[in-house]
């Protein structure tokens, strides 16, 4: 399967130019079997990466523009009466698709945000009494702006803990911005094959999930949700369900890096992307906060406090 992985990443990253390490925190949470948020400016890459990612893994691929008057109905779709057989059936909306690209998810009102709810943590919706099944996989990639532009609302801890993981792309570097700007990527996007078929994608997922994890990295990581309850730093507390989300984002790691069983160094890899949502919650990051200390983010300063051999031993 080493040969599939190394395909989908090279054929990604010809089109998402420059950034190998969220084309592969973005194709670990995929194989995890989770949902990630991309957090940043319009214009960087944000829904080009969502785009790619599912036409490579050969899975349906819906996009959703969320927008102030978007309702639920508009994303799980709606009962309209058939006069002919005097009922009403269910018509399904973009959600019912493998791979559901939720484009600046937090300029919608939070009714509609919370629509996703159900589907991200069930992978069904009820409708009028009746549930629905939900595809497998079931991926949800959501975009939002930062919070310090017009018209956003903030995902509450709720639902931003419900995305496995949270990205930023940031600005590339000057060669990989040069190669964007001559559209050389744009040409291949528009003829990407997949390099992967449904019963593959699931055969490697279900690999993932039985990368061994040693019972000292699985204290590593309690050592570490404790540390988030018992700190100076102002943070929303981790939760078990967080705990579970950095295993199995870890697992995912190892296996993108051909390894059977998960190190500390897994752990520390996806920390950050995994956690730093959930410790900040729907606060927006003040200028000049005392917190951030240099450019650690509050996941690093808590990381660091934790000693991966002797994790109950605080620094």
């Amino acid at each position: 399967m080493s040969d599939y992985i190394e395909n989908i990443i090279a054929q990604i990253e010809r089109v998402v130019i420059g950034k190998p390490e969220q084309v592969k925190l973005s194709l670990a949470c995929l194989l995890a079997k989770g949902h990630l948020l991309i957090e940043d400016l319009p214009g960087m890459g944000k829904t080009t990466l969502a785009h790619v990612l599912a036409s490579t893994s050969g899975l349906s691929y819906q996009r959703v523009q969320f927008t102030s008057d978007l309702l639920p109905a508009d994303i799980i779709g709606v009962s309209i009466f058939d006069q002919q057989q005097l009922a009403f059936t269910f018509h399904k909306g973009p959600l019912f698709n493998q791979v559901v690209l939720a484009d600046e998810i937090n300029r919608a009102s939070p009714k509609a945000q919370s629509a996703l709810l159900e589907a991200m943590e069930e992978n069904r919706v009820s409708v009028d009494g009746v549930t629905y099944e939900l595809p497998e996989p079931f991926f949800v990639i959501a975009t939002q702006n930062p919070l310090f532009h017009a018209g956003t609302y903030p995902l509450p801890e709720s639902q931003l803990d419900r995305f496995m993981m949270k990205i930023s792309l940031g600005f590339p570097d000057r060669a990989s911005e040069k190669a964007i700007l001559k559209g050389d990527n744009a040409r291949l996007f528009e003829q990407l094959p997949a390099c992967i078929n449904l019963t593959q994608l699931a055969a490697i997922q279900e690999e993932v999930n039985i990368v061994y994890v040693a019972d000292e990295l699985i204290d590593y990581v309690v050592a570490l949700c404790e540390r988030s309850r018992h700190t100076n730093l102002s943070v929303n507390p981790l939760s078990p369900r967080a705990g579970k989300s950095l295993i199995a984002a870890a697992k995912a790691w190892a296996y993108i890096h051909q390894r059977d069983h998960v190190l500390p160094d897994d752990i520390k890899a996806v920390f950050n992307s995994v956690c730093e949502h959930r410790l900040v919650g729907s606060r927006q990051q003040p200028q000049g906060d005392s917190q951030y200390q240099g450019n650690s983010s509050l996941a690093e300063q808590l990381l660091s406090s934790v000693n991966s051999h002797q994790p109950f031993e605080y620094s």
